[in-house]
């Protein structure tokens, strides 16, 4: 079985309060800064709050370029408002807890980190077998990163 244990991060030019208000309008399906790679759709509930649950696409050629799509579903189980949102992935290609962090640093900056470990599931298994995901996760979640930084720090693309 493959199993995934990632830590993906980067430093935000904005406040912690601004990163976690845009990584929950993301989950809520925002489309602003994990585009092309990843959309989000609400489930049920809301994705700051224990059991709000989220449809996950990752779009592998981009959102508009055809391609395989990877879908799954994640719950929340833990939440710190500004802080942590602790997820598991309960359906769909991935199975398994994972989580995003900030941290404030100084002068108005976040560290934001991802810490994926979830597990391949259902016909992914053989995909998994023949294709490095875990190097194309990391590629997707760092290129989203620096969208955020560019959308939240006022940087033109």
């Amino acid at each position: 079985m493959t199993t995934y244990d990632l830590i993906d991060e980067a430093v935000i030019d904005a406040p912690a309060d601004d990163v976690w208000a845009a990584l929950v309008a993301e989950f809520r399906g925002a489309k602003q800064w994990w585009v092309p790679h990843n959309t989000f759709t609400s489930v049920s509930g809301a994705p700051d709050a224990v059991g709000g649950e989220v449809g996950v696409t990752v779009h592998t050629k981009g959102s508009d370029k055809g391609g395989l799509k990877l879908r799954f579903t994640s719950r929340t189980v833990a939440v710190e408002p500004g802080r942590r949102l602790d997820i598991e992935y309960v359906s769909g290609v991935f199975r398994g807890p994972s989580s995003f962090v900030l941290d404030p640093l100084p002068g108005g900056r976040t560290r934001i980190a991802m810490h994926f470990t979830g597990r391949a599931h259902g016909w992914l298994k053989v995909l998994a077998k023949v294709a490095d995901l875990g190097a194309e996760h990391s590629k997707g979640t760092l290129a989203a990163f620096e969208s955020l930084n560019r959308q939240l720090s006022g940087v033109p693309r």
